[in-house]
């Protein structure tokens, strides 16, 4: 087939390899890309991905066969609808369905539709109203951009006055929502859907504040692994958790999604906690999230175009459940100095040829490119080293192994991912 990928981080790139890994003979094109994807991909680089008459022209004239949007950005632009009213088959759905992601709040009144166990939460337009919310739901405080934020609109906290601050910086430009704060082990979980069937994923972990001991700001993920084997603890297995978790969750929110005229095509991203009153979402995105596609995506052994193309062409009632290797798959963001809040770009990157020619490992590029012909960090997230092995053990030590290769001033990266499975 003939394939378009939308996007530009190392979400995009792992999406990439897991395709080109089908040794299928698929002609694999990116938009814009990075210098990473450029070398498993033909970069697009002049075609904005987030206008929808661009890619539905492009794709059209280059004769695409699918289309995969990696971002949230072009599916809120409405790229998905432009692509369909031309027949384009296209991974991703369309704006309306989008809002899933794009509000907070809409995602809430269609969980409550649903009956799909969440937080309470309330939305908020003013600082009266977020006062009155936070000092209702108590400590530790939890206040969200009500919009697209790239993974940093959230903030979890005690300090009520850093949880106004960050309610003031977002009010400016809409509404946010105030959460009660839900405690637990949180999983992802990822769900492809034809807008009638779903078929599950493997389960991820993945960590979002910036440093060690999850400490500091939230970040767009600092590492992941897949699969949890810890799950079994409390559901017997993984597969009677992605069982329930189906039943609970993402086939009452397609279902209400399609009977409200808004059917969801594309990549249903759960985030979940595990509470002591048992499994509760905690957001939903509508595409693959980063960085747990790095390892989910590492670990698929059926191939990944076809289940994509199934569901985009409203066939996945006939494509079987994906299967994954034995092996588990661990990744670490390596990040720039000063990331998240003020990144430090335009430094030379060394040692990734070294890093990648190690057993188990590959890159997955995020912010590259090369400038004066050298490779360059161009921003916060550079790229993610994605490591497998047949323990967690070994996938973790190939995995840091390979970041101490890799030269970058300034950066930094979390030392504990995946380390409580490692023990």
């Amino acid at each position: 087939m003939r394939i378009l990928v939308l996007g530009s981080g190392a979400r995009e790139h792992a999406i990439l390899l897991a395709l080109k890994g089908e040794d299928a003979g698929h002609a694999l094109f990116a938009a814009p890309g990075n210098a990473g994807i450029a070398d498993d991909a033909t970069l697009v680089p002049d075609l904005d991905p987030n206008s929808p008459a661009d890619v539905t022209e492009y794709a059209n004239t280059q004769a695409i066969d699918l289309v995969i949007i990696g971002p949230e950005a072009p599916l809120v632009a409405g790229v998905a609808d432009a692509l369909r009213s031309r027949g384009i088959p296209v991974f991703g759905p369309g704006r309306a369905a989008a809002q899933l992601e794009g509000s907070k709040a809409f995602a809430k009144r269609i969980m409550d539709a649903a009956h799909v166990p969440t937080g309470r939460a309330v939305r908020a337009q003013t600082r009266t109203e977020v006062e009155a919310a936070i000092d209702e739901y108590g400590a530790p405080y939890v206040v969200k951009a009500d919009g697209l934020a790239a993974g940093k609109g959230v903030i979890v906290t005690d300090d009520r006055t850093a949880a106004l601050a960050h309610a003031d910086t977002y009010l400016v430009t809409g509404p946010v929502l105030v959460e009660e704060f839900l405690s637990g082990p949180e999983v992802s979980l990822f769900f492809v859907s034809d807008g009638d069937t779903v078929r599950a994923l493997s389960p991820a972990q993945d960590f979002k504040r910036a440093y060690d001991g999850d400490a500091g700001p939230n970040t767009g993920g600092m590492g992941a692994y897949s699969p949890l084997p810890w799950l079994a603890d409390d559901f017997g297995s993984e597969e009677a958790f992605v069982a329930e978790v189906t039943r609970t969750v993402a086939e009452p929110v397609i279902r209400t999604l399609d009977a409200e005229g808004t059917p969801f095509v594309g990549l249903l991203y759960a985030g979940l906690i595990l509470t002591d009153a048992g499994i509760k979402v905690i957001e939903f995105n509508a595409r693959f999230g980063d960085p747990e596609t790095q390892v989910v995506l590492a670990r698929l052994s059926s191939p990944l175009s076809r289940l994509l193309m199934s569901a985009a062409s409203g066939h996945l009632e006939d494509e079987p459940a994906p299967t994954f290797s034995s092996d588990v798959a661990v990744t670490v963001v390596l990040a720039s100095e000063g990331y998240p809040e003020s990144p430090l770009t335009g430094r030379p990157l060394g040692g990734t040829d070294a890093a990648a020619s190690l057993p188990g490992v590959h890159l997955a590029h995020a912010a590259t490119a090369v400038q004066g012909g050298t490779l360059t960090a161009t921003g916060g997230r550079v790229l993610s080293v994605v490591a497998t092995g047949e323990s967690f053990g070994q996938a973790r030590e190939r995995a840091y192994h390979a970041l101490g290769e890799i030269t970058l001033e300034g950066s930094h990266h979390r030392t504990d991912i995946a380390a409580r499975v490692a023990t």
